[in-house]
């Protein structure tokens, strides 16, 4: 047997070998190390390998502080197992509640074209309009169904615009065959996408309007103008899960490294209260929006929609495809007709939602918390209530009359939402995930991991802090391109966190970066799920992501730099450090006299 036959046999189970090899290579970690960090550094490199290389599902990896902490002895299972609902999950769960009764009565395509019709249709304002909707939904939808929905949205204008693609690759490639030989109206076939044909149907050019306009261009500028549509086309196919992942960071549920960060902070500081929904978004959505500029300069200036060639010269030929894209919209826009009375109710609580989670303690202003004994009520309590209306307010408009009205037809009563669409919609797999990380945080803290990991991280306290949240963010969105976001910063912050005491810098300063940094994923379409979705419509390259992703993730560290070091700084106070923290800090300067594990323990107490 050859090495290629031997090699591609070894891909076939790389999984199971790693399941079966991972263990003993990490064995040694037990009996080299002090007794309970040993063993949970083991648990924990277990886990990041599984994760890493996904040889078990990621939720199944996350269930693995359940069997190994209690028999390993580093935490009994009533401390671990209620580590798997907290109250984050709580608030993420509401999010996930809200957001599927958006999904059920269309609110959320509404929104997308609404904001669209306003963009207008020249390629860069287009693009803009793409990336702003892709990441006001992100905020509170999950990323993937954004991006789900977006794509088939940004293909039926594209088509409008351009026409059909396969006909354009064509002309690409070959000026000779499109002399005058124009086939409009096919519709594109994506791989992987959901198609929508309300749509589709009303793509259709007409063939004499085409011919004539190819008629009046010679075949090297027939070739020239649709290499330079098809790369508009692919600046519009990346802007989106590009702005989903971006939007996602700028709301506490918009993705699962936001709650995480959440949970580790009441593990390893439970008198830290800065974090919030209100607080967090009124840090990270300017953050959003900066980085959402920047981001749609440098994709349309990369890709073409800065160019005014496109946009106004030859202005007499484009007029005509600008008005079918915006027929699109527009007739997409008609058909969903007038709001009616669910959606005008999901509307209601879903601003609701928002304005209460605001606004119960934004630090900047007292909020209404202050009306209930302090402690008590937190984001998932506000979320919770919110969600559970949605259950039992009806979706059609209630009538008096209908109850005096014999002849009135008697229609089941249909709420907002139903248990079975919810229990579809919520991924069940990242709140095991979610629970997977705090009980991981738990076990580094219980066990004096994290204190010894911080006390061999003090050469980096040379570092300035200004320059390491830098190499932080970078770092972390460098990993992130080949692990899950959720993975990495649950492996990850623990580590940060310790290196911020030891280097006497507030913890939020390191840790923040971290968290967003970790949504930072654009260069690989095995990043993140919203960008294998963009490339399964197989328009685009390798190459188009990485050499786009990777200005996107440089433009990125400089906004979350800029971010913690201007209103980040006035915000959370980041230049002191806090009385919150300094508890962590005494066990951690004992590990610096090296003291025994047992000593460590009884001094962690």
């Amino acid at each position: 047997m050859n090495v290629s036959a031997v090699s591609k046999k070894l891909w076939c189970a790389h999984k199971q070998l790693v399941i079966l090899l991972a263990p003993l290579l990490f064995l040694p970690l037990l009996f080299t190390l002090p007794e309970k960090e040993g063993r949970c550094l083991y648990v924990v490199l277990l886990m990041a390998m599984f994760w890493c290389t996904e040889a078990l599902p990621l939720a199944v990896t996350a269930m693995l502080p359940v069997c190994l902490f209690p028999t390993l002895g580093i935490l009994p299972s009533k401390k671990v197992c209620p580590q798997y609902f907290l109250e984050t999950n709580f608030l993420f769960l509401s999010g996930l509640v809200m957001a599927s009764s958006i999904e059920e009565w269309g609110l959320h395509r509404r929104i997308a074209l609404k904001v669209l019709a306003i963009a207008g249709v020249k390629p860069a304002w287009l693009i803009m309009g793409m990336m702003l909707t892709s990441a006001f939904l992100s905020m509170w939808l999950s990323n993937t169904a954004t991006t789900a929905m977006m794509l088939p949205i940004a293909n039926a204008i594209l088509e409008s615009l351009f026409g059909d693609l396969e006909t354009l690759k064509k002309k690409c490639k070959s000026p000779e065959e499109t002399g005058g030989d124009i086939i409009n109206g096919h519709s594109v076939k994506l791989h992987s996408l959901p198609s929508v044909p309300s749509e589709k149907q009303i793509l259709s050019i007409d063939g004499p309007d085409g011919t004539e306009q190819t008629d009046l261009l010679t075949a090297e500028e027939i070739q020239s103008e649709a290499q330079y549509q098809l790369k508009v086309w692919k600046g519009f196919l990346i802007c989106i899960p590009y702005a989903a992942s971006i939007g996602g960071t700028a709301t506490l549920t918009g993705t699962a490294p936001n709650l995480i960060l959440i949970g580790q902070l009441k593990s390893y500081f439970p008198e830290c209260d800065l974090i919030n929904f209100g607080s967090w978004f009124a840090f990270a959505f300017p953050l959003m929006c900066l980085f959402l500029v920047l981001g749609w300069l440098w994709i349309s200036f990369l890709y073409g929609g800065l160019n005014t060639r496109l946009c106004l010269k030859k202005q007499d030929r484009r007029a005509d495809a600008e008005a079918r894209a915006r027929a699109v919209i527009e007739e997409d826009y008609r058909k969903l007709g007038p709001i009616n009375f669910a959606e005008g109710a999901i509307s209601f609580f879903f601003i609701l939602f928002a304005v209460l989670l605001f606004t119960r303690d934004p630090k900047f202003v007292t909020g209404w918390s202050v009306f209930f004994k302090k402690g008590y009520v937190s984001d998932a309590v506000t979320g919770v209530i919110i969600v559970s209306i949605l259950f039992f307010f009806p979706s059609q408009k209630p009538s008096l009359s209908w109850w005096f009205d014999p002849k009135a037809a008697n229609t089941p009563y249909v709420p907002l939402l139903s248990w079975k669409k919810a229990q579809d919609s919520v991924p069940w797999n990242i709140i095991l995930l979610l629970g997977g990380g705090f009980a991981m945080a738990k076990g580094c803290e219980e066990s004096g991991l994290a204190s010894w990991i911080g006390g061999h991280l003090q050469p980096l306290a040379e570092v300035p802090p200004a320059a390491a949240v830098m190499l932080i963010t970078a770092f972390l969105a460098c990993f992130t391109e080949f692990a899950s976001n959720t993975a990495t910063i649950i492996i990850f912050l623990p580590v940060i966190a310790e290196l911020a005491n030891h280097v006497s810098v507030n913890p939020l300063y390191f840790m923040i970066p971290a968290t967003i940094g970790c949504s930072y994923a654009f260069m690989l379409p095995v990043s993140t799920p919203p960008n294998s979705i963009a490339f399964a419509s197989g328009h685009l390259l390798v190459t188009d992501m990485v050499k786009t992703g990777f200005v996107m993730n440089i433009l990125g560290v400089l906004s979350v730099s800029l971010a913690m070091n201007t209103w980040g700084v006035a915000m959370f106070d980041l230049n002191t450090y806090p009385e919150w923290a300094r508890p962590i800090n005494k066990s951690a300067v004992l590990t610096g006299v090296h003291l025994s594990s047992v000593q460590l323990l009884n001094a962690t107490q």
